[in-house]
């Protein structure tokens, strides 16, 4: 997931060289063909095998997906970047609240923890501006809303089905969704230059097709919660890929909204903060040395 991760922090990279030339659904459409073709090539001998059921979930999986990417793509047009980034990342809030209302069950103390800690430094990172509710914002709020229920939604399904064949298919319903929608409300065009040909190939074969393969595989050992937390971490990976390629840098609160990140996802992955686990531990070496004593070793 972390690795799933890095490659969307790269794709902001190749989305403003690529909306150079493209418009937004028309983009959508690109990133997701392609990264279907590439999927499509690799595992065809699953998505032969798939079965009804395996279908239905992947186009639930790529209806939500594609929803999500058309909010986040009009919301980040009508509101700040540094707004779009918190308010898309909220989704690391809205996971846990829609899992409680869902299975009537509160996640534990130390994930609350670190969910707080992490939504902080996502408001460090991001947050340079007053922060003011308008269109645009809504839609980055109805974005991460989206996502969240996508990552549900990927939860419920994944353990269910093989990953792999959920990934391809979830890509080919969004790649048709965004097709349809760029020859009904936009102008299909080609990318214009090689710079825009090696962002659509960036954001279809890497960000879209290796990413949400990745994520697809990786969800199947962890809980919604813990993913959507692991991908907050997004915005934080996308401004050391600004500041790599584009020179730009972070403030002194940037780098303590990120450092609080951090902080917040080592809280729920590290087990050394889990008291049960050093007590788990202390029983295993006890029996241990009670059998070796009992040996004579």
């Amino acid at each position: 997931m972390l690795l799933a991760t890095v490659i969307w922090g790269s794709s902001y990279l190749f989305m403003k060289s690529g909306l150079e030339s493209l418009q937004e659904l028309n983009l959508v459409a690109f990133r997701f063909s392609i990264a279907f073709i590439a999927a499509a090539v690799i595992f065809h001998r699953r998505l032969f095998r798939m079965d009804l059921k395996a279908l239905g979930a992947g186009t639930i999986m790529g209806t939500a997906l594609f929803a999500a990417f058309v909010l986040i793509t009009y919301g980040v047009q009508q509101t700040t970047t540094s707004q779009a980034g918190f308010l898309i990342s909220l989704a690391v809030i809205f996971v846990p609240i829609l899992s409680t209302i869902l299975h009537r069950r509160m996640p534990d103390t130390r994930l609350m923890i670190s969910i707080i800690v992490a939504v902080a430094g996502l408001g460090l990172l991001t947050l340079q501006h007053e922060l003011s509710l308008h269109t645009g914002d809504v839609l980055c709020i109805l974005a991460a809303l989206t996502y969240a229920i996508y990552i549900l939604i990927a939860g419920k399904y994944i353990p269910k089905h093989d990953p792999l064949t959920l990934g391809t298919i979830q890509l080919g319903v969004a790649a048709l969704w965004g097709i349809g929608a760029t020859f009904l409300f936009e102008s299909p065009r080609l990318p214009n230059s090689p710079e825009s040909w090696v962002a659509i190939l960036g954001l279809g074969v890497l960000c879209s097709g290796l990413g949400y393969i990745l994520q697809t595989l990786a969800q199947r050992h962890a809980s919604p919660t813990r993913t959507s937390l692991i991908f907050s971490l997004e915005p934080l990976f996308a401004a050391a890929f600004a500041f790599s390629f584009q020179g730009e840098s972070l403030t002194l609160q940037g780098y303590t909204g990120a450092a609080l990140m951090l902080i917040g996802v080592l809280i729920t992955e590290i087990k050394s903060w889990d008291v049960r686990f050093w007590r788990r531990k202390r029983a295993t070496l006890s029996t241990e040395l009670g059998e070796q004593g009992a040996t004579g070793v």
